[in-house]
């Protein structure tokens, strides 16, 4: 169910953010931090993608914000479709996962920015007015780092991830292995067959160079709890 929030006359000015997030916490104070502000408001929230593509042609937002990981969904797949559907739509990923591994990922997908969770929310309403505003919204370290990439600089392999080197598919599988999945349980997921999902488990060892499907759950699992921590906003 899409959820719209309530506006008056008074709102008609300001600039329409949709949530998408499948936390109501942090739904919850996203809403109170952006509907403070005088220039922008909520006009509502969506969990998943059908949700999304709904609220989106019904409430017509200026913005999206998009959560990398939604329940039984990728936020990346989600941003992607959002550009397919409506090119001219801003999309701002907001995500708990470190910007290094998802920021680019979420450039290439269609995103106009991207920033983490445990950002000082104040940089949440720069980076949507930034957006919001035609501009690309990326941290400092990240913008470096984006620049390096492109001259070709050596030191900027050097300290990169293993994990970066997966792709977005491999990364989402090696996710949901984490989050204590089956084999069988990710095929269906993403609707594939079983065999394709055992072919990214083999790759995915190879790239993380880990020697037995063991050490590549073990792995998955300290990654997936590393990288989910609860996002409480300060208001």
């Amino acid at each position: 169910m899409v959820c719209a929030a309530r506006q008056d006359m008074a709102d008609e000015d300001r600039k329409k953010v949709l949530i998408v997030d499948d936390h109501p916490i942090v739904i919850e104070g996203l809403t109170d931090l952006i509907n403070k502000e005088k220039d922008i408001l909520v006009c509502g929230w969506a969990k998943d993608i059908p949700q999304t593509i709904k609220a989106i042609k019904k409430l017509k937002p200026d913005i999206v914000t998009v959560d990398i990981s939604l329940e039984n969904a990728s936020g990346l797949d989600l941003i992607k479709d959002i550009k397919a559907r409506f090119a001219d739509l801003p999309v701002l990923a907001l995500s708990m996962h470190e910007e290094s591994l998802y920021a680019q990922r979420a450039l290439k997908a269609g995103a106009k920015g991207y920033i983490t969770k445990q950002e000082a929310t104040g940089k949440v309403i720069t980076a949507i007015r930034n957006v919001l505003e035609g501009r690309l919204y990326l941290s400092e370290t990240m913008k470096d780092k984006l620049l390096y990439s492109l001259i070709g600089n050596e030191e900027s392999d050097e300290v990169s991830s293993p994990i970066e080197r997966l792709t977005d598919r491999e990364l989402e599988v090696f996710s949901l292995l984490g989050q204590g999945k089956a084999t069988r349980q990710i095929a269906e997921q993403l609707c594939l067959s079983v065999k394709t999902i055992e072919t990214y488990r083999s790759r995915i060892k190879e790239k993380l160079n880990l020697s037995s499907g063991s050490e590549l759950l073990r792995c998955a699992f300290q990654w997936v709890s590393k990288q989910d921590k609860t996002w409480f906003p300060t208001i």
